[in-house]
């Protein structure tokens, strides 16, 4: 951090930037996102693993195209009809919408709709506020890092997924 600004909870061992320090730190911070995501779902009539897939279509890489039933089964590691089912309340919920793929008819495509962005967007604001609080602490090389690094944890987290499935 910038200037003389120190931590606001106390970590364990000597070494700030130690393992003990980053496991501790991401695990609160995980908890946190945790129970963000549990209010939401709960706000909204959904089950976690509701708010785990609209994240996923969110999130759904450009590159690969709109998010299908199969991919989000990967992503999820969820059975077939478990992402059935999650698809299913999401679109009664207003969040997705199943659109079919003008090439291929019998591939689905799965769309955040226009109304629960407005919806997600309202529920997380403090914490994009919050977000940008925790940012504007930071110069633009230090913010530069810190996004390298966790570029690089989630590329490792994908990775480890992959070796454990």
């Amino acid at each position: 951090m910038s200037g003389t600004e120190t931590p606001s909870s106390s970590l364990p061992g000597d070494d700030p930037t130690g393992m003990q320090a980053f496991a501790v730190l991401l695990r609160r911070m995980n908890t946190e996102f945790n129970r963000i995501a549990h209010e939401f779902a709960q706000e909204q009539g959904l089950h976690l693993t509701d708010v785990q897939a609209l994240v996923a279509i969110l999130d759904a890489d450009p590159a690969e195209g709109p998010m299908t039933p199969g991919r989000l089964r990967d992503r999820l590691d969820l059975t077939s009809g478990a992402v059935t089912a999650c698809i299913d309340r999401l679109e009664r919920a207003g969040h997705i919408r199943r659109v079919r793929a003008l090439g291929d008819r019998r591939v689905v495509h799965l769309h955040y709709e226009e109304a629960a962005r407005v919806v997600a967007g309202d529920f997380f604001r403090p914490l994009a506020r919050s977000t940008e609080t925790a940012r504007s602490r930071f110069t633009r090389e230090e913010l530069t890092t810190v996004t390298r690094f966790l570029a690089e944890l989630n590329r490792e987290l994908v990775l480890l997924g992959r070796h454990t499935s």
